[in-house]
This record gives C-alpha cells, sequence and structure tokens, in this order.
C-alpha cells in the first residue's frame, strides 16, 4: 500500500502539469514553428514564435491560420497546414494598393514601413504567374476592394514570394489561430507583435 502511495504521489503531479500545459495550448498560446520565406526578413524559416489565441487581431497583426479550405491552388496542402500573414484589411475595411506601392486602407496612408519600398511596389502589384489572382481582390489605382463581413485581406512580408490573399481571397476569422507575438527583448518586435502591445 505504501509503494501505491509512494507512486501516486508523484504520478498525480505529473499528470496534473501535462493536464495543465495541454489546456494552455488549446486555449492560450502555443509555439509555432516558420517554415518557408514568405514573411522574410521580418520572421525566418525554421523561426519560432509563440502564437497567442486570445489576442485581439488589429490592422498589421501577424497572425497564423488553417490553410486548408482556404488555399484551393496549393496541392500540398492539408488539414494540419498553417500559414503565417500579416493582416492588412479587417472586415468592413476598404483597401486600395495604388500604382505606386501606396497602401490605403479606409482612405488612409498606410505606411508599410515594415517592408521595402521594392517589396511594396514591385512586391505586390507584380502577381506570380504561376497562381491563379483571387477574383475579389483587385490592385492598383482606383482598383479599391472591401473586405467581407467576418473576413481578413492578409499578404506577407516578402510580397515577391508570398502566396496570399491576392491569389486565395479573403481568410475567415474562423480560421484564425491566434496573433504572433515575439519578446520584448527581440528586435523584431517593432515590426511583428511585442508582448507588451498584446
Amino acid at each position: 500500500m505504501n509503494t501505491f502511495k509512494s507512486i501516486m504521489s508523484w504520478v498525480i503531479p505529473i499528470l496534473v502539469g501535462l493536464l495543465v500545459a495541454e489546456l494552455v495550448k488549446i486555449f492560450l498560446f502555443a509555439p509555432v514553428k516558420v517554415d518557408g520565406s514568405s514573411m522574410y526578413p521580418n520572421l525566418q524559416s525554421n523561426e519560432y514564435v509563440a502564437v497567442l489565441k486570445q489576442a485581439k487581431i488589429k490592422r498589421d497583426s501577424v497572425v497564423v491560420f488553417d490553410a486548408y479550405g482556404v488555399d484551393h491552388q496549393n496541392a500540398a496542402i492539408t488539414k494540419d497546414t498553417k500559414y503565417v500573414k500579416r493582416v492588412i484589411g479587417l472586415p468592413g475595411d476598404r483597401v486600395e494598393y495604388r500604382n505606386n506601392g501606396d497602401l490605403y486602407v479606409n482612405g488612409k496612408f498606410q505606411s508599410q514601413s515594415y517592408i521595402t519600398k521594392s517589396q511594396q511596389k514591385n512586391g505586390t502589384l507584380q502577381l506570380a504567374s504561376s497562381l491563379d489572382p483571387a477574383s475579389k481582390v483587385t490592385l492598383g489605382t482606383g482598383k479599391a476592394f472591401t473586405v467581407p463581413k467576418g473576413q481578413y485581406f492578409m499578404l506577407g512580408d516578402n510580397r515577391h514570394e508570398s502566396n496570399d490573399s491576392r491569389y486565395y481571397g479573403f481568410v475567415p476569422e474562423d480560421k484564425i489561430t491566434g496573433v504572433v507575438k515575439v519578446a520584448v527583448w527581440d528586435g523584431k518586435r517593432d515590426v511583428i507583435n511585442s508582448f507588451a502591445t498584446n
């Protein structure tokens, strides 16, 4: 009997700890590994970031979302495929990408200081010939579009390489896993999202 009590005295705390860890992962935050160059140079392939599942999604937030059922052009998508992208347009936003690379959301200029001028203009406006453009996303001066209710318009920071909303369209809110966060001491906190600015 003493042996059983002794074993249970360390088994129960371990089980409780594992249960708490799993609940935190499911409901609060989880580590995610960046795979690919679509967010370069702000996020590197194989870099780990934290995803806060309860954080508010804002314009310019970097988020993780479930690509299955969103990106129909990529044959390699599985039910486990996640994409990391930056939110450019929130539900109801009117987005215009002008020919010079300037971004206007609801008539207000957005700086996009997290990417180069070349990425703002050429990277965004010159679409890949290997992918079909999204039918409801129009780019260029005077070609504004409205993000539908309950959906988001997202782009990768490495616009030349990114497969994003320009090709698969808007991302439904229920596909978003959470907001990417980097630590306050990380030099990229101003271009991603800082834990300090939840």
